[in-house]
């Protein structure tokens, strides 16, 4: 019997989610691309077009270290860079988007599947190792699929592929504090979450006195800060775990403070 491979299992569980995302937005007449998103500035062709190129970037990293790693350098001396990404996708029909994004996310599994999931890849950042890059991407893809399910008012259920992105969002408890020039504090947090399937995800040590609880889909919703704080059903105990909610962020990049609260 063939032992599971969790990172070939992670790679099935990227594709699902882009497929899920892909189901949401193929519909869409040319108008509907237009739609404006809660991330300001930015509609749902935006959010396409930004994934798009962001896994043909992964390709390139995976391909050719050496020469992404001197792509990014000129990157990241470029305040416009986002900007100029956007472009590019601006400059396509939704129809061509949407094709250019199955066929780049198509050579990134590909690419990405004959990898050993230890093997370490350049990126914006520190280099990840192929599995950390994987689950990057689905978090990304699905924290960008909620700005597009949020502006379409579209339907999207939990799965059990939150749990890779809950994993990112305690894996970078210490991350969330460094982006904003604090040291993290000394600690640990105990994580329970409530699964999609009613099971019990946990992060920590049992006895640990600080703790976070809630539903799944509220912390990944909180971590990669697609809810305030005040939006969610995610509990802290003890200062240590309300510290960490209060600025808690997932992906990569500078510090952010998310979106406006709902509630009070």
């Amino acid at each position: 019997m063939t032992e599971p491979d969790p990172y070939q299992d992670l790679l099935h569980d990227l594709a699902d989610e882009q497929a899920d995302l892909d189901r949401i937005v193929a519909p869409l007449p040319p108008d509907g691309w237009a739609t404006p998103t809660p991330a300001e500035g930015w509609d749902v062709a935006d959010t396409i077009s930004h994934l798009a190129f962001f896994d043909a970037a992964a390709t390139r990293a995976a391909l050719d270290a050496e020469a992404f790693a001197a792509e990014v350098e000129v990157a990241l001396s470029d305040p416009e860079y986002i900007d100029k990404e956007l472009e590019q996708g601006r400059g396509l029909a939704p129809a061509e988007l949407l094709a250019a994004w199955r066929d780049g996310r198509t050579v990134m599994l590909k690419t990405f599947g004959a990898l050993d999931g230890k093997a370490r890849l350049p990126w914006y950042g520190p280099p990840m190792s192929a599995m950390s890059f994987a689950t990057a991407r689905l978090m990304e893809t699905w924290a960008h699929g909620q700005d597009v399910v949020d502006a379409l008012g579209a339907e999207r259920s939990p799965t059990a592929r939150l749990r890779h992105i809950a994993h990112l969002g305690v894996r970078t408890r210490g991350f969330s504090y460094v982006v904003r020039g604090q040291i993290p504090p000394e600690g640990e947090v105990r994580v329970e979450l409530l699964a999609p399937d009613g099971s019990i995800w946990t992060w920590g040590a049992e006895d640990a006195e600080a703790r976070v609880t809630g539903p799944a889909l509220d912390f990944c919703l909180l971590v990669t800060q697609r809810r305030h704080r005040n939006d969610v059903a995610v509990e802290a105990a003890g200062p240590l775990a309300d510290g960490w909610l209060d600025v808690a962020q997932a992906f990569a990049g500078g510090a952010t403070d998310g979106r406006e609260p709902v509630r009070d």
